[in-house]
């Protein structure tokens, strides 16, 4: 099932950002991901958040910026390449015509999944709190 975020959710849904970016991101120092974890909490607590759950239990969730800005797709780690990554992504484009997002190169798994999704990829650039090369892709109706 899949749900808008209650203010309950954070918890759960900050634990599997932070290790979901932990894992799939070995690229970036885990030290980024922890000074971004207070500010990441704020803004998850602001935005429009949906949550898949399984037995009572977030397994993942999507956040969303403003125009079809999609913020991140992050699913635990025993339920990644289960499908609910795909659930999700479905879910926001019932909602969207177009929507837009920025992965890392380096994360090829992400970069194939939206590419297997319709995103195409229109530019690629350097984060700068990384320094590592991002795509912006985008996906229209």
């Amino acid at each position: 099932m899949i749900r808008e975020m209650q203010n309950s959710d954070l918890p759960a849904v900050m634990q599997i950002w932070f290790a979901s970016n932990c894992d799939t991101h070995p690229f970036i120092e885990k030290s980024y991901w922890e000074s971004s974890l207070p500010f990441v909490a704020q803004s998850v607590a602001q935005a429009e958040v949906y949550v898949a759950v399984e037995k009572d239990s977030i397994i993942g969730f999507v956040g969303l910026g403003k125009n079809g800005y999609i913020e991140g797709i992050f699913v635990a780690k025993t339920m990644r390449s289960q499908g609910v990554g795909k659930q999700l992504l479905d879910f926001v484009k019932a909602k969207y015509d177009s929507l837009s997002l920025s992965v890392y190169c380096a994360n090829t798994r992400a970069v194939s999944f939206y590419q297997r999704e319709g995103f195409c990829i229109l530019t690629e650039q350097v984060d700068e709190p990384t320094h590592a090369a991002e795509y912006t892709m985008l996906w229209t109706r």
